[in-house]
């Protein structure tokens, strides 16, 4: 989850406050449940001190795996089987309402503040809520890297209630088949048999969440195969539940306690969004938990997860989770810019939502004896719910307000040819209204990219292997040019490609997104360890490029990357890694560097559709835009020493003053740092103009 605060981590377990082997309350798991919420909405909030606060989830996990399989070991011994249909139904009531209402509630707000663009990818995930599929969608974005940089959705934090409905649509029968290995006399569970099951699934996956989280962090993160052993601890623990109340001694289990609180504790202040989560790391938090939960099964009275103010969080912990999220995300378009104290008084916002929620929806719902007499019953209201959020998320995006601008502009790609492309950025910058003929149009900017995507040239995080031949420009000539780097190298792919055919050019494009040409190891946020594959990926695509005994290597990449053991000195290690890169290409080649564009404040065919008729909101000074200026001179100056051409964009991109969105009409990036495929195919001409004649 992306993990930062890009994007949310947790999500309460929402299980009636009953377990133990007596089916008494447990006012210590009540307590915990506050413990584990509330450092999940401070770190939300901006509490930095609770850096790992995303722990919560997994808190919430083995709560949730204990307090459900408590519930049906005590169906099972009563009657000897499980309803599946009443236990979906109580789940029912216990979930949808609340849900339901938060997610209706966060599609309003997000179509009264949030930009026009947004709303429809926040409707699409109020509908994959109603199937429990959202943690999965947001592992695919988190590995597509064209996605993965996108502001995270208010309805997010719904990935975690997608795993635990996943885990309990299968482990019900599953452990009602173990159960039915009974002992011979009477109606006792086989508990042996259960606790050989829960041990497969922990192995399994626990290896799963190890393997995942080191190649594909994103899917580690959301899916339910790496999550289901923290559920199935908690089912561990509640199948032992009956031999610890007998057995634990009273002040081993005191002393387990706060062991258990402590390891919660550490984790989330020890933790930060650079640690291999889950993986081995999230092993203390679940453990920790399982041991709170485990002690408390001797004896579970505490002073501190008993005191007033935590049962009272506790019981609220469930509708306090659903609302802090939206609230956190759309505060600041509703607000404009937050600072701490603001945040945390919107976290406080968000409790007193709960409040009202459990009072006058939660609890009528849930205690009514209409709806608990018959499962059918409570199975019809949640398919009711689930329909009803389906049908708004549907009708939302078509009542949306138009994207479309009012203003006119001149044609850009006209000017440019006639030289006249410095007016037309001033002018652009001063302009408020966006075009109505702009290109691309707004809701079509993100899939405005080159053909190499499409095609599959530009391989994914994981993915170390060079795409071949992936050969552009024109199929017959008799020269070779290279197009190398990551993602911006690959947004001038269209400007290339039209110059490559224009010269009858062979064009060979080697990108990889999210590494840089320069020979430098990085840190990758969304994989949370080095970028090794991007090293590997590197090294081939530079003896690739020899084997094509290219005329030209035209190379650009994203300039502020970090790189890794660099310490204070990464300018000057930038500028050094590339000229290793320009030392291991051909020496008979002309070598052209393509300084890295202007970076806009965020994502900007969003922040235009949402000021249509303002968009110098949308602008950025040129000093902001570029403030990287020490490294990108120390790189030009080392590229030049070597030889190489460097052609900088800046001047086609920003006056002196300010680096506008639009220019003429042409929107100029796709979205928060990628130029769009028409700015791209627009700039050609100029471009044409620095690169060496073949």
């Amino acid at each position: 989850m992306t993990a930062v605060v890009t994007a949310p981590h947790r999500s309460p377990a929402a299980d009636p406050p009953a377990a133990g082997p007596h089916a008494g309350f447990r006012p210590d798991i009540e307590g915990l449940r506050a413990v584990a919420v509330t450092v999940v909405v401070l770190f939300h909030g901006g509490v930095t001190a609770l850096s790992g606060g995303y722990v919560g989830v997994d808190v919430f996990f083995v709560i949730s795996g204990f307090l459900i399989t408590s519930q049906l070991l005590r169906e099972i011994g009563r009657t000897g089987r499980v309803s599946i249909a009443s236990f979906y139904a109580r789940r029912a009531l216990r979930l949808l309402p609340a849900s339901a209402f938060v997610v209706a509630a966060t599609l309003a707000a997000a179509w009264l503040w949030l930009p026009p663009l947004r709303v429809t990818e926040i409707a699409t995930d109020a509908l994959t809520t109603t199937v429990y599929g959202l943690n999965y969608r947001l592992a695919l974005a988190g590995t597509d890297y064209l996605a993965s940089t996108a502001e995270p959705s208010p309805l997010q934090h719904f990935w975690s209630l997608a795993v635990e409905e996943q885990f309990y649509l299968v482990w019900p029968p599953l452990l009602l088949l173990a159960a039915r290995f009974r002992r011979r006399r009477g109606r006792q569970v086989d508990r042996a048999a259960i606790v050989g099951v829960l041990a497969a699934v922990i192995a399994v996956s626990f290896a799963l969440s190890l393997w995942q989280t080191r190649i594909a962090a994103p899917w580690a993160y959301f899916g339910a195969h790496t999550r289901a052993w923290e559920l199935a601890i908690g089912a561990l623990v509640a199948v032992a539940a009956p031999a610890l109340a007998r057995t634990l001694p009273r002040r081993a289990a005191v002393l387990g306690r706060w062991a258990g609180l402590a390891g919660i504790t550490a984790a989330a202040l020890l933790y930060t969004e650079h640690t291999a989560f889950p993986g081995y790391a999230a092993a203390l938090p679940v453990l920790a938990t399982a041991l709170v939960i485990a002690t408390g099964c001797a004896d579970p009275r505490s002073r501190l997860l008993g005191a007033a103010p935590m049962q009272a969080i506790g019981k609220l912990s469930y509708g306090w989770y659903l609302w802090h999220w939206p609230v956190l995300i759309i505060g600041p378009y509703a607000l404009g810019p937050l600072t701490l104290p603001k945040t945390l008084g919107l976290a406080g916002l968000s409790l007193l939502l709960a409040i009202v929620t459990a009072r006058r929806v939660e609890d009528p719902i849930r205690t009514m004896r209409a709806l608990r007499e018959k499962a059918r019953r409570g199975l019809a209201l949640g398919a009711g719910l689930s329909a009803a959020v389906a049908a708004l998320a549907l009708v939302t995006p078509a009542v949306l307000p138009s994207t479309t601008g009012s203003g006119s502009a001149d044609d850009t790609a006209s000017l440019v040819a006639g030289q006249q492309l410095a007016d037309l950025i001033t002018r652009s910058g001063a302009t408020e209204s966006v075009p109505a003929n702009l290109k691309p149009a707004i809701e079509d900017a993100a899939a405005d990219i080159g053909e190499i995507y499409a095609d599959g040239c530009d391989p994914e995080f994981a993915d170390a292997t060079v795409r071949k031949p992936c050969m552009y420009g024109d199929p017959a000539g008799t020269e070779t040019v290279v197009l190398l780097g990551d993602s911006h190298a690959g947004h001038w792919f269209p400007a290339v490609d039209r110059i490559a055919r224009e010269r009858h050019w062979r064009l060979a494009v080697v990108t990889k997104s999210a590494c840089s040409a320069a020979t430098a190891t990085v840190y990758l946020p969304s994989l949370k360890r080095a970028y090794t594959e991007c090293d590997q990926w590197r090294r081939d695509a530079l003896a690739y490029i020899a084997t094509l005994d290219p005329a030209m290597v035209i190379t650009s990449s994203n300039g502020h990357s970090e790189m890794l053991d660099a310490g204070p000195r990464q300018d000057e290690a930038w500028a050094d890694a590339w000229v290793a890169t320009f030392e291991a290409l051909p020496g008979s080649a002309d070598l052209v560097l393509i300084s890295d564009t202007a970076w806009p404040r965020g994502n900007v065919p969003e922040c235009v559709s949402n000021h249509l008729t303002d968009v110098t909101a949308c602008h950025r000074s040129r000093e902001e835009a570029f403030d990287d200026r020490r490294r990108r001179k120390l790189v030009a100056d080392a590229a030049g020493a070597h030889g190489a051409t460097v052609v900088d964009p800046a001047p086609w991109m920003c006056d002196d003053d300010v680096c506008p969105v639009i220019i003429g009409d042409v929107l100029v990036y796709k979205d928060d740092s990628h130029i769009s495929a028409t700015f791209a195919t627009t700039l050609a001409p100029l471009l044409a103009q620095r690169l060496p004649e073949e």
